[in-house]
């Protein structure tokens, strides 16, 4: 059914598996555009790790963005589902950069880049195909802390470190001294227990913290080495190009950093001893280790320059693919106006065979009613869905969109916080106080709302969600997308609110919807009608309808 997208709370847990059903539902969309298209990358079927995928966004200074889009939001569109679903980059370096993307929204709009690279790649498949396979081999899950390196904090020296460098040379010293009076042989063994404690229980756990990233920056120079052959991006080349120069400077000692773990021979397994032996004496590693990443820690912009052109590159192959599987979709106009929506045939990607609609707007704002099940809140979702999109990857599914630049701010699905102890009502009355906050901005915004206020009693949610709307919908910078069940909205907001509903068939004891958009107030109830039909108790039905004929209110 129309309303029934996949939901998934964004508080549940972030490793998610994209189900047989859910690849069966998307391979149902794309199965026969797909069926010619060579090596573009399909939808993935390996796990999305969230908690990874998302620290590049979470911990990148977003200063300056238009917006960052919220949790909130987030939920009410089913980010989650829609990211697994427009995701075809190769690399965890594409994911992370991707997933970013698609949660900010630069202060100008620009897309002149991404569109050369997604043409480029459309009209060449050879070197797309060998970008891919470079790509391809930055898939490890070690990948994902690469971000970690110009993004987090390094380890610092404790203020004892200069034992480190007193132990090494006594025992230098007494290593000497040793071949010359065997007595001080027993001084030696001492020194070495000691500097075993600190080589093996204090050392080691600083390696470890760095074993999955250090170790995937020669890879990483590598691929990039690779791909800047391939002259993609060539005014960043040089750029890069001298970022990857700058840390090959210190590839040997970052083997430090990689695992021991592999069979040896017997004469490769003595000599590892002989020179675990000698770096246990010396301490040479935590001497290595610190200055490493002393190095790193001004080479953060060269990591960061190398990131982000790969991630650059596969996010524009994953925007490409996407348009080149998709049956539908085009590039969104944007107007430097107040806010401006206009749009033909959109519709929502993750339904499958989703009934399209089209809608322009002036100067007024939408109410929507309906019945449940009839497409209202799956409407919302979808030109929300489509906002974010048009904005972030300049890609509409829609035969055409026109809008303005503006921010998103939703109130769809709202639930209890009872760690907190706040109601659903009261939740409810946060969210809809932030967004008459911003509101306020002097920029332009949407908001996006499923039945202002159910948390209360009708005649209190009527008059406070009147009063809501009309003052969001005041200023020229500000459009609602509101659904309701209360039809006397429609009558108090008619000079602000254009009315749109859904409605449903009920024939030959069947409910039937057309998921279409029709211009006007619902004029029609079949509630009661539907009650009757999945077999209620007559007695129910009879006197739903005699309150109804009785109660003057309830006939309007």
């Amino acid at each position: 059914m129309q309303e029934k997208v996949i939901n998934k709370s964004v508080s549940s847990i972030k490793i998610i598996n994209v189900t047989f059903h859910v690849k069966k539902l998307f391979n149902k969309i794309f199965s026969k555009k797909t069926s010619n298209i060579p090596l573009w990358k399909k939808l993935k079927d390996d796990d999305f790790n969230f908690d990874l995928i998302e620290h590049y966004f979470k911990r990148k200074n977003q200063t300056g963005k238009f917006q960052i889009i919220n949790d909130q939001i987030m939920n009410d569109i089913d980010f989650y589902e829609l990211y697994m679903f427009v995701d075809r980059t190769h690399s965890k370096i594409g994911q992370q950069y991707f997933y970013n993307q698609l949660l900010t929204i630069n202060a100008k709009i620009d897309f002149n880049e991404q569109e050369q690279l997604v043409d480029y790649f459309i009209e060449n498949e050879d070197t797309r195909i060998k970008t891919q396979n470079l790509l391809s081999k930055l898939n490890r899950r070690e990948t994902y802390y690469i971000s970690n390196l110009f993004l987090d904090g390094y380890i610092s020296k404790p203020k004892w470190f200069w034992v480190i460098g007193l132990l090494s040379v006594m025992s230098l010293i007494v290593l000497v001294l040793t071949f010359f009076y065997g007595k001080f042989l027993i001084l030696l063994f001492a020194i070495y227990i000691v500097n075993m404690g600190i080589h093996y229980f204090w050392n080691k756990k600083n390696i470890m913290v760095y074993m999955d990233s250090i170790p995937q920056l020669p890879v990483l120079c590598k691929i990039a080495i690779g791909i800047t052959k391939l002259n993609i991006l060539p005014e960043s080349k040089q750029q890069v190009i001298r970022s990857i120069k700058s840390l090959l400077e210190l590839k040997n000692s970052m083997k430090l950093f990689k695992s021991d773990s592999g069979i040896r021979s017997d004469i490769e397994a003595a000599l590892m001893f002989v020179v675990e032996v000698i770096k246990v004496l010396f301490l040479i590693e935590p001497i290595i280790v610190f200055w490493v990443l002393k190095k790193l820690e001004v080479k953060r912009n060269d990591i960061q320059t190398i990131f982000e052109y790969l991630g650059k590159i596969d996010s524009a192959i994953s925007v490409a693919t996407i348009r080149q599987e998709t049956p539908s979709y085009c590039k969104p106009s944007f107007l430097n106006t107040n806010q401006t929506f206009e749009f033909t045939d959109i519709y929502h990607p993750l339904i499958p065979d989703c009934v399209s609609n089209s809608l322009k707007l002036t100067n007024k704002s939408v109410l929507l009613t309906g019945s449940n099940m009839s497409g209202k809140t799956t409407f919302i979702r979808t030109i929300a869905v489509n906002l974010l999109l048009a904005q972030t990857i300049n890609t509409c599914f829609a035969k055409s969109f026109v809008l303005s630049q503006t921010r998103l701010f939703s109130a769809i699905r709202i639930t209890d916080d009872l760690l907190n102890d706040k109601s659903y009502y009261f939740e409810e009355v946060l969210t809809i106080k932030q967004m008459i906050t911003e509101s306020l901005s002097g920029l332009n915004n949407v908001f996006f709302m499923d039945e202002i206020f159910k948390g209360t009693n009708t005649i209190e949610r009527i008059a406070a969600g009147k009063a809501v709307l009309s003052f969001l919908a005041k200023s020229n910078n500000n459009r609602v997308f509101v659904s309701t069940h209360d039809i006397e909205l429609a009558d108090l907001l008619n000079d602000k609110y254009d009315l749109y509903h859904f409605t449903e068939i009920v024939q030959n004891d069947q409910i039937n919807f057309d998921y279409k958009l029709k211009q006007g107030n619902l004029s029609t109830k079949n509630a009661i009608r539907i009650l009757e039909i999945n077999d209620y108790p007559k007695e129910i039905v009879a006197e739903a309808r005699a309150i109804i004929i009785s109660s003057p209110q309830f006939q309007k």
